[in-house]
């Protein structure tokens, strides 16, 4: 169940913690002493814990502190520019979305996101729930915040069909010791509870609800939004040998590129796509161990 309040405060991804003087003025609560240090602390430490077990306790401390500052007053408009983890800010003000990832020693990933939405009497805020290992095969479930597809949200194109907001996410997803994934989900809103997934992709009558791109995790993949347009762009990924194919810990990105673009009623793919100037930023997610040597 959501938890409510009349207004909340978010947070901006940075990869540097800072603090500016007029930060601390928009709440006493979110001050030096306040959930938010707390939160920027916890959220270091994390990214620095060796032991799984250190992992997992820092996360639950981090867990906690988010949520104590997303109920805070004015949460939803705030200014938070210090807290090192994901954002996502639907451009007409409708959710904030925080995600963040904890890597294990083994090569797998736990995924964490608080969902903040704005209603009609305050706002809402929903913990999302990682089920990955029970949502088989992702492409073709429509899920809710307590059956989550996790991943690391960085961006979110909107597009409008019949009338209604679809928010298209674009997200990482670490997944084993040898294959990354990144994923293109879709949030949307139905009586006012958030979905995750909508057949939106693809041809014929069944359709995929998100799309899943799985590669090498010693490569990396571009797939970013494209400025002022309905469309996404990535590298188109290949295996590294002919023979490797449906092994996806041998694919990578070959140099050429594709597309998604919104026509109105569904992302329509294209491939062979002129991108040389695909941008490719910083990584908004920890990192995972680094494998104990022989």
């Amino acid at each position: 169940m959501p938890l409510r309040s009349q207004s909340m405060r978010f947070l901006v991804l940075t990869a540097l913690v800072w603090f500016s003087p007029g930060l601390w003025a928009q709440g006493e609560s979110l001050g030096n002493d306040g959930p938010l240090a707390r939160a920027v602390h916890l959220a270091e430490s994390l990214r620095n814990a060796e032991v799984d077990v250190a992992r997992d306790s820092l996360n639950e401390s981090l867990k906690a502190a988010v949520r104590e500052v997303l109920e805070a007053d004015g949460a939803l408009s705030a200014d938070l520019t210090a807290l090192p983890l994901s954002r996502v800010d639907a451009p007409d003000g409708t959710f904030r979305l925080i995600t963040w990832n904890v890597p294990y020693a083994d090569g797998h990933h736990g995924y964490e996101g608080l969902l903040l939405v704005k209603e009609r009497r305050g706002t809402a805020l929903y913990e999302l729930r990682d089920q990955t290992r029970g949502i088989d095969p992702p492409e073709l479930a429509e899920l809710g915040p307590e059956k989550w597809f996790g991943a690391v949200y960085y961006a979110v194109v909107p597009v409008k069909r019949g009338g209604k907001t679809w928010y298209t996410l674009l997200g990482w997803k670490g997944h084993s010791r040898v294959q990354t994934h990144k994923v293109i989900e879709v949030l949307s809103f139905r009586g006012g509870k958030p979905r995750f997934g909508a057949p939106l992709f693809g041809e014929g009558r069944l359709k995929q609800q998100r799309v899943v791109f799985r590669y090498g995790f010693q490569v990396t993949m571009a797939l970013r939004p494209v400025p002022g347009a309905d469309r996404i762009v990535l590298d188109h990924l290949s295996p590294s040998r002919a023979d490797l194919e449906g092994q996806y810990a041998f694919y990578g990105p070959d140099l050429s590129y594709d597309a998604y673009q919104w026509d109105g009623r569904s992302w329509v793919f294209e491939r062979d796509v002129d991108a040389k100037d695909l941008e490719r930023s910083g990584k908004p997610w920890n990192a995972p161990p680094k494998a104990p040597g022989p």
